[in-house]
């Protein structure tokens, strides 16, 4: 008997007598599910996952490879500098100190499980927020088309075309071609989504097509037809204002698309910022999606170099978290269109529109 009972002890004991640098060592090789589950074994172990240390570390680690983040999933980056303890405040005093406070301070779990796309999926509403028309009365009301102005660095600064891309892409069909130009910066292009919802999408650029691509070959910047230099802010920041037909697009729009250069090394930190927030400033209580997008995929043997900005860090470098719109940064590759069609379905949802089987 005394055998049997040996046998039937739980198999945990074995990892609760490791020294504990072991035990976290190889927590870091779990998945944050297998952590949970790991948590849930006993009050050890639950104090244990719940260490601030080891979340922060998967932070670190899996946020770099995080496809999109929003206004609501957006985790506080300033946490990750923050020092776990105060140059006033000693290890032992951490110690002391009560849990409470320690979960108060450094809640890298809760910033994890708010970002983390597999985490979010979960908290996904199961029914649209506004109320369902009834089938006749969905007859009598027509439903609008929506309309979306996208603009921003990414159209004209990658090797592979953006726009001429969707005007073929079998997944998105356009159903008209270009029409309406905009003094030579811009046009409108009509899509069906899903083979089922129709969109316009109206194609903002800085200047004409001559001048963009000679500025894309020679790596230079352009000049800029859709804002005009106002001024510095306080902070020294600049300050833009569209253009006056700039401005009557967004007064119509139901949202922008922001296309960001997400290839490393690329951007303008405080010209972006500024220009995206002058056109929120025209259109009111809208929506922003930033498709954060690189030319191609990268290729496995180059896998060690990073081919290009986490969203996390477009996002930070847009400073989205400062605005009061609804916000999404989704990964985007030019070439394949990845990313594009997620992207697009957070837009509609925001628009009202029911996608089914989404």
């Amino acid at each position: 008997p005394d055998v049997d009972a040996e046998r039937d002890e739980p198999q945990l004991e074995y990892l609760d007598s490791l020294p504990v640098d072991l035990q976290f060592l190889i927590m870091t090789f779990l998945s944050p599910v297998d952590i949970c589950k790991l948590g849930a074994t006993s009050q050890y172990w639950r104090a244990m996952v719940r260490d601030p240390l080891l979340w922060r570390y998967f932070l670190l680690r899996d946020m770099l490879q995080w496809s999109s983040i929003d206004h609501l999933s957006m985790p506080d980056l300033e946490l990750l500098d923050a020092p776990l303890v105060s140059e006033d405040e000693s290890l032992d005093d951490r110690e002391e100190g009560s849990e409470k406070d320690r979960e108060f301070k450094f809640d890298y779990m809760s910033e994890y499980m708010k970002g983390c796309p597999s985490c979010r999926q979960k908290w996904l509403p199961s029914r649209p927020a506004y109320k369902l028309v009834t089938s006749f009365l969905h007859y009598l009301v027509p439903s609008s088309e929506p309309r979306y102005a996208m603009f921003g660095p990414g159209m004209e600064q990658l090797d592979v075309p953006l726009v001429t891309r969707l005007t073929h892409s079998p997944d998105l069909l356009p159903v008209s071609i270009p029409h309406r130009q905009i003094e030579g910066i811009g046009s409108g292009l009509s899509f069906l989504f899903n083979n089922q919802h129709k969109f316009n999408i109206v194609t903002l650029y800085s200047t004409n097509r001559a001048e963009r691509e000679r500025a894309r070959l020679e790596q230079q910047s352009s000049s800029n037809k859709l804002f005009s230099f106002v001024g510095s802010d306080n902070s020294g920041c600049p300050v833009y204002s569209p253009s006056p037909l700039v401005k009557q697009v967004c007064h119509v729009m139901d949202g922008l698309i922001y296309v960001s250069n997400a290839e490393p090394g690329k951007g303008d930190e405080k010209t972006e910022m500024a220009q995206i927030k002058a056109m929120l400033n025209c259109a009111e209580n809208t929506t922003l999606l930033v498709l954060s997008c690189v030319s191609r995929e990268q290729e496995e043997e180059t896998s060690t170099a990073r081919s290009r900005t986490p969203c996390v860090y477009v996002a930070q470098r847009l400073g989205l978290s400062q605005l009061s719109s609804r916000w999404m940064v989704q990964d985007t590759v030019a070439e394949s269109l990845s990313g594009f069609m997620e992207g697009i379905a957070w837009l509609l949802r925001c628009s009202g529109v029911k996608l089914y089987g989404r």
